[in-house]
């Protein structure tokens, strides 16, 4: 609720999806029938609709996006006051609600909610352009060339309206009309985006930005046209971070040991949290962190906004790269190199995940064991991760090793001790 009313505010924004305008229409249109002010953010990236509740001082925001599933998917992403995802009782309680008699929530005609409409972006990019790290006549000076591959959604638009506040006046937008027809598989993986590797290389251009639908995923292309990665998104933003403000990092379990050799370089901690967004948040507000993520790409400051966010990522990387005067695979050529190799195992009927990661935890006590999600087991030279699936029937089992036969190997190999 907001101070002073009786009304709670709700921001709804939608990424560039088909389906997304005429399930905004059902979102809004439920949310003022149940008396709530609704402010429409439109066609807007996931962090822009989470700068928005902060801006607004709303109660919380829906956002209807899919993430980095493919085009005909849709979902909702719900946003509480503080523009964070809600947390498991947070959501249980929106669970119970919805699980209540239909029209429960229904006001009068005369206490309808109101309807009003506002474009966050540039609030959100001026607030990054505000942030005491960031220099655009630094990254103007540069000179950079960027290609953008905005997978026909909101990245489209978003990324190269922040390139241009930043100074950047070479930019080439490939798959830029928000119109939600994807031009391939939407989650920023090599096999899915060879058009932009192509490019880049073909151009000759600096750097190339890739997205998810809902833009809070950030993914590079370097110099060359090689894919630098998403798991070293946040080790670059890291790197960039610690040389201003050096503080804890937190990540999840699964993410890439490439951010502990960065922050030890600062003598800066990096704390685990369970995988999930939310997971990593409540863990850098309990250990003060002044920067967290995910190893999917996912950049997450707490100055800004307590959320993954492509935009502050970029601009957290183009600076540091005009700072330093450095290409991004020089960079990456000073980086520790790991190979992450993810792995399913299918359960077989009766089998009870619970008792098989038990059994491995038990079989392995004497090693770098956490059970605070599933089993990871860090080994001196590697570390594998076993998690049971919440949607199938599977154990999932991410490995990091020095390379990508040794990753494999070890996947396989606790596939066997599994079975």
């Amino acid at each position: 609720m907001q101070e002073g009313s009786e009304r709670p505010t709700l921001v709804v924004g939608r990424d560039g999806r088909t389906t997304g305008e005429v399930c905004s229409r059902l979102v809004t249109g439920t949310l003022q029938a149940g008396g709530c002010n609704v402010i429409d953010a439109g066609l807007a990236t996931t962090p822009t609709i989470a700068m928005g509740v902060l801006e607004s001082g709303a109660s919380g925001a829906v956002i209807l996006s899919a993430s980095h599933n493919p085009a005909e998917w849709n979902a909702l992403k719900l946003l509480n006051a503080k523009s964070e995802f809600l947390s498991p009782d947070e959501a249980e309680a929106v669970i119970a609600m919805a699980e209540k008699e239909p029209g429960a929530y229904t006001v009068s005609h005369d206490e309808i909610g109101g309807y009003s409409e506002q474009d966050f972006l540039d609030i959100h990019i001026q607030r990054i352009l505000k942030l005491p790290y960031i220099n655009a006549d630094v990254i103007r000076a540069r000179g950079f060339t960027v290609v953008v591959d905005g997978i026909n959604s909101v990245g489209g638009f978003a990324l190269p309206a922040l390139l241009h506040a930043l100074g950047v006046k070479d930019v080439d937008v490939l798959n830029g009309t928000c119109n939600g027809l994807f031009a391939h598989d939407p989650e920023p993986l090599p096999e899915n985006i060879e058009g932009i590797l192509n490019h880049v290389r073909e151009t000759g251009a600096d750097i190339g930005l890739v997205v998810d639908p809902d833009a809070d995923r950030l993914a590079f292309v370097e110099d060359g046209g090689r894919f630098f990665g998403e798991e070293l998104t946040q080790v670059v933003a890291a790197d960039f971070l610690m040389r201003k403000q050096p503080g804890p990092f937190v990540t999840n379990l699964s993410s890439s040991r490439a951010i502990d050799d960065v922050m030890a370089k600062y003598d800066q901690p990096v704390y685990r949290s369970a995988v999930g967004e939310i997971n990593v948040v409540k863990k850098m507000q309990e250990v003060g962190a002044v920067l967290g993520g995910e190893g999917n790409g996912g950049v997450i400051l707490p100055a800004l906004h307590y959320g993954r966010d492509a935009l502050v990522g970029t601009a957290f990387v183009l600076q540091h790269l005009a700072e330093t005067g450095k290409s991004l695979s020089e960079i990456r050529a000073e980086l520790p190199s790991y190979h992450i190799a993810k792995h399913k195992l299918p359960l077989p009927e009766g089998a009870n995940p619970d008792d098989l990661l038990a059994r491995i935890a038990e079989q392995y006590a004497g090693e770098n064991v956490s059970t605070i999600d599933g089993v990871k087991i860090d080994f001196k030279d590697c570390w594998v991760h076993l998690r049971k699936s919440n949607t199938e029937p599977i154990l999932r089992i991410y490995t990091q090793a020095a390379t990508e036969k040794e990753a494999n190997e070890l996947a396989d190999r606790f596939k066997r001790r599994l079975m």
